[in-house]
């Protein structure tokens, strides 16, 4: 048996270090968010027990989640509508396309400043459903907007001539053929902005008002907060992370075995 080369085990302990060193933190915070009612911050843990957990729904507030994802899957339908846009070229789209795109490139904190800045000198009110959006759509959109190019470069147009040749009208054409076979990339996006705008600190620091985002709520508790809710928090959000990933996944499994059955029954003349 060939032996590998030293090569192959500096980069296995350095991948094994870079593991520990992101799921490390996130599985010590798992273990000490179950501490006993008497328990700390740190280790050794004082029994075992979810009283952080009903602590943290009966006195804390988390922010609106709710409302997070209501934005972000109107993130997705309005970057669906951007991809649309974009299909064909059309005067000034390409300084439409690349003033969306620059937002990614300005620092976070300039963006939310400037944000704060133009609602004072017009004395509207700075609140997270209006400045605080606006804020998020600079970072969210422009990814949104990316993802739908690479859909739609790779979307056969045939099925749309084909559509038309049946008689459907150009609405009738993007509800039943085009969303149904980008779906997935239209959950994705939807998902993706939420999870961008959902742990973004710094574009919505100066531009939420009196209400607290999950980051900004997060980050006042680090400062007065010493018990181990904090880490009951940190729990369900990674949980409800990694359910997001698993919701897409299953989402792209279940319309991809629609689309194979869909092209067997046309196969078969069904």
């Amino acid at each position: 048996m060939e032996r590998r080369p030293r090569s192959f085990y500096v980069l296995a302990a350095f991948f094994g270090l870079f593991v520990l060193f992101l799921y490390g933190p996130i599985l010590t915070i798992g273990i000490l968010s179950f501490q006993g009612p008497g328990g700390g911050l740190t280790f050794p843990m004082n029994g075992v027990s979810t009283y952080w957990f009903r602590d943290l729904f009966q006195e804390q507030a988390v922010g609106d989640i709710w409302g997070a994802f209501r934005r972000s899957f109107g993130l997705g339908v309005i970057s669906v509508m951007a991809g649309l846009a974009f299909r064909k070229r059309f005067r000034g789209s390409g300084i439409l396309f690349y003033a969306a795109i620059t937002s990614l490139v300005i620092p976070s904190i300039l963006i939310s400043l400037g944000v704060g800045l133009i609602f004072n000198q017009l004395g509207l009110k700075v609140h997270w459903a209006t400045s605080g959006f606006g804020a998020q759509l600079t970072w969210t959109l422009p990814f949104g907007l990316l993802i739908m190019f690479a859909v739609f470069n790779r979307f056969d147009k045939s099925y749309e001539e084909a559509a038309r040749d049946q008689g459907a009208t150009a609405w009738q054409t993007i509800r039943h053929v085009v969303l149904p076979i980008i779906a997935p990339s239209l959950i994705g996006v939807a998902l993706f902005g939420f999870t961008l705008s959902y742990d973004e600190f710094a574009r919505t620091l100066l531009t939420a008002g009196s209400y607290n985002t999950l980051p900004l709520e997060i980050f006042g508790m680090t400062t007065n907060v010493t018990t181990p809710v904090i880490y009951a928090l940190g729990t369900l959000t990674t949980i409800f992370s990694f359910g997001i990933i698993a919701a897409f996944l299953l989402a792209v499994w279940i319309m991809g075995k629609r689309r194979a059955r869909l092209g067997s029954d046309a196969g078969r003349g069904v």
